[in-house]
């Protein structure tokens, strides 16, 4: 089984960049994990927040791939505490058979049709953060995860 996370528009703070990469260097480690980025829209101004959400779900969805398991990094998801969070991640991983997929959308969320293409939402948290947080904050989860199913010393209860 492979591991992606989906986001929408490029990270162009550099040290987002650097610790993303540092963390997927290290989930790499663990299982295979890619992250694929879906360009920004362009010329969005004339272009209102549904107009927006409906053509990055048109991208979106154009990234799937037949059998891929979706879950949508989502405010209305569920919320986990890291270790049931990396429980979550074992059951996925024996019983997902091809891609475990992690979206993250645009400014204004997802499509009614990413909606309907997924089968879970996960929260990381009741608070907003900016997109380039997300990507780091899933990311450094998803490590977390593997090194508290794998026995190591990064989470501590």
């Amino acid at each position: 089984m492979k591991t992606v996370l989906i986001a929408v528009g490029r990270t162009v703070e550099q040290h987002y960049i650097t610790a993303i990469n540092d963390y997927i260097q290290r989930t790499k480690h663990f299982i295979p994990f890619e992250m694929e980025i879906i360009p920004e829209l362009k010329n969005t101004k004339n272009l209102s927040a549904d107009q927006q959400k409906e053509k990055e779900g048109e991208l979106i969805l154009k990234a799937f791939q037949p059998g891929d398991v979706i879950i949508l990094l989502d405010e209305g998801g569920k919320e986990f505490r890291s270790i049931d969070f990396a429980s979550w991640i074992e059951r996925k991983l024996s019983t997902v058979n091809k891609r475990l997929v992690f979206v993250i959308g645009g400014p204004y969320g997802f499509s009614q049709k990413v909606y309907q293409a997924a089968s879970e939402k996960i929260s990381l948290s009741k608070m907003t953060f900016s997109h380039q947080m997300v990507r780091l904050i899933f990311v450094e989860q998803l490590y977390r995860a593997m090194t508290i199913l794998n026995g190591g010393p990064y989470h501590h209860e």
